[in-house]
């Protein structure tokens, strides 16, 4: 297959364009700043020669967008915005003006579209979208619209030759540095890998080898559009999640964090606490209708996995 991932130089682009190439797909990353072969030149918000690159391919991933590992000021908020809304547009325009145009684009989403709660799982058809829940601070509120606006632009792209998907991820766990396991295994190291304001927010994840998997069969199965939650069924409560990898990492306690402790550390480590103290409780629910098997639905043993990896490489 030709494949075309926009924005496939991050945490996530580098894994799939890793496997994909090592499957023996041709793989094309478009990127602000080419500089390897294979990587091709855009801004990700006006059309250009790139967008030669999608005629004739056939998949586009779109992965483009800013990291939301950053402090949440309005500047951040709407570049995060911008950066996600304008690649989804403009890659829309270039497949609608393609004469050969890919048969299905997967659009990153988030599964933080997803509201804060506690009492029950978010799938596709029965999840509870945020942005109105009582008790959290309003600016979370602009996530949800982040994730709205990113899959409107998907949704809105009149593209009838092509599949579209939207891919409401979960974090992507992987042993790469830089991305959120290496954060939070680096936390374990120092001890800080305890509950963090007690722990009981749900955390959802995704084994790196289960998100190639699962994007892999969304542009084989034909019969999938849409929504789809790239979560592992097996989320988990934050204090559970971390005494897992604590136990996974071999270290046996992890100091725990007030919710003002947690402030600290995310304005220490330039984040937001949104990623540490939202309820993020989403399951798969299209994907395992559709029969796909995860490799690593539980956490304990995707965590044993994850750690002798980094051990293995490092």
């Amino acid at each position: 297959m030709k494949v075309i991932l926009p924005g496939g130089t991050g945490q996530v682009g580098t894994l799939l364009d890793r496997a994909l190439t090592a499957a023996g797909h041709e793989v094309t990353v478009l990127t602000r700043h080419p500089t390897r072969e294979r990587q091709v030149g855009w801004d990700g918000a006006t059309l250009g020669r790139w967008a030669e690159m999608i005629d004739g391919s056939d998949v586009v991933v779109n992965l483009a967008g800013r990291s939301v590992s950053c402090r949440y000021t309005p500047e951040n908020l709407r570049a995060m915005m911008d950066s996600r809304v304008d690649p989804a547009r403009v890659v829309g325009e270039a497949i609608a003006a393609a004469s050969r145009p890919p048969r299905v684009w997967l659009q990153m989403s988030t599964a933080t579209i997803y509201a804060h709660r506690f009492d029950a799982p978010n799938d596709e058809a029965t999840g509870v979208i945020g942005g109105s829940e009582s008790g959290v601070p309003g600016y979370w509120a602009y996530s949800i619209d982040i994730a709205r606006n990113w899959e409107r632009a998907q949704a809105e792209a009149s593209v009838p030759a092509t599949r579209k998907v939207a891919l409401r991820t979960a974090m992507v766990m992987s042993p790469d540095r830089g991305g959120v396991f290496d954060v939070l295994l680096g936390l374990v190291r120092l001890g800080l890998g305890g509950p963090v304001a007690g722990g009981a927010q749900y955390v959802s994840w995704i084994h790196d080898a289960d998100f190639v998997r699962a994007v892999e069969f969304l542009i084989d199965r034909d019969d999938i559009e849409g929504p789809v939650n790239l979560a592992s069924p097996g989320p988990l409560p934050q204090r559970e999640f971390m005494r897992a990898l604590r136990a996974a990492r071999g270290v046996p306690v992890g100091l725990p964090a007030t919710r003002w402790m947690a402030e600290l550390g995310a304005f220490a480590l330039r984040s937001d606490t949104e990623l540490l103290l939202k309820s993020r409780r989403v399951v798969p629910g299209r994907l395992s209708a559709a029969g796909f098997d995860f490799a690593y639905p539980d956490w304990p043993p995707a965590a044993v996995d994850l750690v002798r990896r980094v051990k293995a490489s490092r």
